[in-house]
């Protein structure tokens, strides 16, 4: 059985995770191809939130169905889901050949690149120790553990040698980077051993910015290194004291606006993106209109929200009252619709200026897409672009902005 097929569901640390397993079949002559039509079927699943297994549960059963129908010799399930729920997945799907939890960080040598080649995540960390009230993560990942420093240097020297143009430097939480390494200021170091070593890599993005360990020299050193995308993603999920404590989030409303003050003073065209948490337990007709008026005054460029799941082994998991799933959904209709007029708006100061702009893929009709630095890949906007030009995937092109979508813009090569 010698080829593979694998599916990675969920956020971009389980992706490097799949890169990982794929690297280590490559690396035994396995063949890993794009294809359910293969040998062995690996599904790296996600179990954040209830969303995020149904989802799982899903494939893996669309996976057992093409085994049963002998499309696939054997189907193996990976991740989150394998990690917290092996038993219960042994006992229910006697169909699932073999279980894969947690994969280890020192990976340099065994990885198989899954994006495209121009860009990459780099994950620095695994677990965390942050211990929000409704967060899984530590049950399933464990306490954080900073990948070592000169592991890292490896692979990003790795990445510039193959002339990648992005890296996204992701982990539950990169700002507690070097804590248990006892490495005082551990990502701004960690960032200025990375600028030493690249030639190549124009763009360094930060992926999940804890608001409590944010410090300032991080911040002076993103304002000043033109390499590090202005770009903060900084998950609040909340603005109201009481549920912020209840959240165990470590920080308040008040540093929460002096901290957003702060960002956007020393990095002037920054974009701020955040996630937002709706539905907790106990959260208020009034509280939630605080959030939503905090989201209107602070106009953030980008912003995400989820829906509060139920999840056993958590602290919130035993609150009262929890609020019912109609709500919850209909505050979550009410913020994405807010915030798809904030976006409309911020997007409409582009008009007429020329942004520097990393092209992703070709489409038909001589149609590229592409991104500016504000936009990180898979989760934000995107820039629509019409040339006759031969542009290739990787290639950075100055263009000039003519039309405003909800979420997108749309420009011409300048």
């Amino acid at each position: 059985m010698k080829k593979v097929y694998i599916l990675s569901l969920g956020c971009p640390r389980n992706l490097v995770d799949s890169e990982i397993i794929s690297g280590r079949l490559k690396a035994k002559d396995y063949t890993i191809v794009d294809t359910a039509e293969a040998d062995v079927a690996i599904v790296n699943t996600c179990a954040f939130i209830k969303e995020a297994k149904e989802e799982s549960i899903e494939a893996i059963l669309d996976l057992i169905e093409l085994k049963e129908k002998g499309i696939l010799k054997k189907v193996i399930v990976a991740g989150c889901l394998a990690q917290r729920y092996g038993k219960t997945l042994t006992q229910h799907l006697k169909e699932v050949d073999g279980l894969v939890g947690r994969i280890s960080l020192n990976h340099t040598k065994e990885r198989f690149r899954l994006t495209p080649p121009h860009y990459a995540y780099v994950k620095i960390s695994e677990g965390c120790i942050n211990n929000c009230s409704y967060c899984v993560i530590p049950k399933i990942k464990g306490r954080y553990t900073s990948r070592p420093l000169e592991s890292i240097l490896t692979e990003v020297r790795s990445l510039d040698r193959t002339k990648t143009k992005e890296i996204n430097i992701i982990g539950q939480d990169i700002t507690l980077y070097g804590t248990d390494l006892n490495q005082g200021k551990g990502l701004e170091l960690l960032l200025r051993e990375i600028l030493k070593c690249i030639k190549h890599i124009r763009w360094i993005r930060l992926l999940y910015l804890h608001p409590a360990h944010l410090e300032d020299g991080l911040l002076d050193l993103l304002a000043k290194e033109e390499r590090l995308c202005r770009y903060i993603d900084l998950p609040l999920q909340h603005i109201n004291n009481r549920l912020l404590k209840l959240m165990q989030r470590k920080t308040s409303k008040e540093e929460i606006l002096r901290l957003i003050e702060k960002i956007r003073k020393k990095i002037p065209q920054v974009a701020i993106r955040t996630s937002l948490l709706v539905g907790f337990p106990s959260e208020t007709d009034d509280e939630f209109e605080e959030l939503i008026d905090f989201v209107r005054q602070t106009k953030f460029e980008r912003l995400g929200a989820f829906i509060y799941s139920r999840e056993e082994g958590t602290l919130a998991y035993n609150l009262k009252p929890q609020i019912p799933l109609k709500i919850k959904q209909a505050r979550f209709n009410r913020l994405m619709s807010l915030q798809q007029e904030i976006s409309q708006s911020v997007n409409q100061k582009y008009l007429g200026t020329v942004q520097e702009v990393l092209i992703d893929e070709r489409q038909k009709d001589n149609i590229y897409l592409g991104r500016t630095q504000m936009d990180a890949p898979e989760v934000d906007g995107l820039v629509y672009i019409k040339s006759d030009k031969n542009l290739k995937s990787g290639d950075f092109v100055k263009v000039k902005i003519t039309d405003t979508l909800e979420y997108d813009l749309v420009g011409e090569l300048a």
